[in-house]
């Protein structure tokens, strides 16, 4: 069964402005407009979406590069947390996000799929084209 997907959205800002939002608490908060708690250090913890996201950020590379462990409210307690890489590529006053997520527990990857469009890229275009 299907337990990954990669997603690829533009947004028309720096790559340093959507890492550093991602890594911190009233950055997440405002480019998703749902309250977040972010420890933006290699091992820091995060929630986002009212505790409905949770998870560790593994491996941090400036402007470049966020691995994190990932799992929601969804997961059972037998399941093992995905894996979230967000990849940024600045080019022309434009960034391109890769955000590849895997491990993801059986039959939840189209659902998370949907919400990662949803509930980060769709307002995070908003937010950074304003």
């Amino acid at each position: 069964m299907k337990n990954e997907f990669t997603l690829i959205e533009t947004f028309k800002t720096s790559a340093e402005k959507i890492y550093s939002s991602w890594l911190s608490t009233t950055g997440h908060s405002a480019m998703t407009g749902s309250p977040a708690k972010v420890d933006g250090r290699a091992r820091g913890e995060f929630t986002a979406w009212d505790g409905y996201i949770w998870g560790t950020f593994l491996e941090l590379t400036e402007n470049q590069r966020i691995l994190q462990t990932w799992r929601t409210s969804e997961f059972s307690e037998d399941d093992n947390d995905s894996l979230v890489e967000i990849l940024f590529e600045e080019k022309n006053g434009q960034t391109k996000v890769t955000l590849i997520h895997t491990s993801i527990p059986d039959q939840q990857a189209d659902g998370y799929k949907k919400g990662w469009d949803d509930f980060y890229f769709k307002p995070m275009k908003e937010y950074f084209e304003r």
